[in-house]
């Protein structure tokens, strides 16, 4: 550990030291604070920023830690770092000298969202942390696996996963197995997951067990490919930097990078068949197999990863949703019928925060009309989401009496929601809806449908104005909290300067003092 230490950059010190203390550790000399005080006589703890300290003193304070757990923990986040500064060396190389492989991987460490949704929290106790080893061989593999996971919501708020598959490049099964979670399933979401209690019953696997034949998998530089790698890597506690991510490396050609192709969609496109039916529950091993596919027909083909958006893709299921958000966990998901009125079923979201006190979920309607009908019958805070999306914040009674809050988001734009009611209408007129209707007496069915459809539309237009407003009131208020932090920052600069100039006056004057005693003798 103290080689490691010696050669560590900075940064990933100033991260382990501010971990230690974060968590309170103890060394042989105490925490931070008491390690300074005792370790620079003339500052002390005045100056306890890791950041704004010496890489020699960081060093020091981390080589008094002798029990094994703590240096278990420091040794995880510099490997971490460690294959991040790997990966990252082979990502800046010339493209000419790159594999159609690695190529990949530098495409999904580049995604603007790689930096949030890769983010985890490895130096937690039932984290794995993959070695990557220098050694240019290994940093150049090109072999693959892909994986996928089935999880379940369990009692205590938390996903666990239940079932786990790999496959290679071949698409031999290089493993298959469910998992016990070790604790109480709340949904098994057997809808969605194709499991059911009995494909647990008598099972031993458990998750570290899954988590050693993954280390063995992904030694000697071996690539994971996943879609939506980041849930299924968050599901297993497994942390590997040699990642090649489908949702990531196929992108649509005329939307923004925020949207997502889903890996039917990708299959359909790339492929050319659909990984399931609509409705059919996953098939993790299925999953495995369709993501190595959509790899390898850009690997082996030269596949483009530019794809076209398929016209039944902007699907009513996606715009029939609502997303419910910020739900304290102590609200179980039955309740969230007393919240939300009108007919829909729910759809629990993996937690990206296991140990958060909130969870998501999504409120799914028969039509977007009635999901738009609904969210507009909502009585509550008006706000938007970091996507511009509306959402509103509300609250409600629990069947206990207690009140609780939530937020129910738009799970599109107003001006694309706008857009998708236009298109409906023109569908109607160019279908002959609006023809059969004309026959009706008088034709008043006809000028009621239109007209709502117009009474929606400027009510829309109303909305999205509202919002521009609210938009602007938050940007101004955003700026003068910006301006105020810049001057709170170059204040405290100046009250630290002002301190180090005091510290040196002190100190000059104590050693004046004691050349004037010394004379004296």
């Amino acid at each position: 550990m103290e080689e490691q230490l010696d050669i560590a950059e900075k940064k990933v010190l100033v991260e382990v030291v501010k971990l230690a203390q974060k968590r309170g550790m103890s060394g042989a000399k105490g925490v931070w604070k008491d390690f300074l005080n005792s370790h620079d006589k003339q500052l002390g703890s005045s100056l306890s920023d890791p950041s704004r300290r010496s890489k020699e003193v960081l060093v020091a304070f981390l080589k008094t830690f002798t029990d094994e757990n703590d240096l278990k923990l420091f040794a995880k986040v510099i490997q971490c770092h460690s294959n991040r500064a790997l990966t990252n060396l082979f990502k800046e190389e010339s493209p000419q000298h790159e594999t159609p492989e690695q190529r990949l991987v530098r495409l999904t460490l580049e995604h603007p969202q790689y930096p949030s949704e890769y983010s985890f929290p490895s130096y937690e106790e039932e984290w794995v942390v993959t070695k990557l080893k220098k050694k240019s061989q290994a940093m150049r593999s090109t072999d693959l696996v892909a994986v996928d996971c089935e999880m379940v919501l369990c009692e205590d708020g938390t996903e666990a996963c239940v079932r786990v598959c790999v496959v290679d490049r071949t698409l031999k099964v290089k493993l298959n197995e469910f998992v016990n979670p070790g604790k109480a399933i709340a949904d098994y979401r057997t809808e969605i997951t194709g499991i059911a209690a009995a494909d647990l019953d008598g099972v031993k696997c458990s998750l570290s067990d899954v988590q050693k034949s993954m280390k063995k998998l992904l030694s000697h530089g071996t690539i994971l490919v996943g879609h939506s790698l980041n849930n299924d890597l968050q599901a297993l506690k497994l942390d590997h930097a040699r990642v090649i991510d489908t949702s990531y490396v196929f992108k649509y050609s005329d939307a923004s990078f925020q949207r997502k192709p889903s890996l039917n969609n990708l299959c359909k496109s790339v492929l050319g068949y659909e990984v399931r039916e609509k409705g059919a529950p996953h098939n993790c091993l299925d999953d495995a197999c369709a993501a190595m596919k959509l790899v390898l027909a850009v690997v082996d083909r030269g596949c483009d990863t530019n794809i076209p958006r398929l016209h039944d893709e902007v699907p009513d299921s996606e715009v029939a949703k609502l997303l419910l958000h910020r739900i304290p966990k102590t609200v179980p998901i039955g309740e969230l019928h007393r919240a939300i009125p009108g007919e829909f079923r729910v759809e629990p979201k993996p937690s990206k925060n296991a140990r958060g006190d909130t969870y998501s979920a999504l409120a799914i309607f028969s039509s977007m009309e009635e999901a738009h009908r609904v969210y507009e019958s909502l009585e509550g805070t008006l706000e938007k989401d970091s996507f511009g999306r509306s959402q509103k914040v509300i609250t409600f009674h629990l069947s206990t009496g207690t009140e609780a809050n939530l937020c129910v988001c738009k799970t599109m734009r107003d001006n694309s929601l706008g857009q998708l009611l236009k298109k409906r209408a023109a569908e109607m007129l160019d279908s002959g809806e609006l023809k059969k209707l004309k026959a009706s007496t008088n034709g008043e069915i006809e000028v009621a449908a239109v007209n709502q459809c117009g009474n929606h539309l400027k009510e829309i237009e109303r909305l999205k104005e509202e919002l521009r407003q609210k938009d602007l009131q938050i940007v101004n208020r955003c700026e003068d909290h910006l301006q105020e932090i810049e001057r709170l920052k170059h204040e405290l600069s100046q009250k630290d300067l002002e301190i180090s100039v005091l510290h040196k006056i002190v100190q000059q004057y104590k050693e004046k003092e004691q050349r004037r005693k010394s004379k004296k003798l």
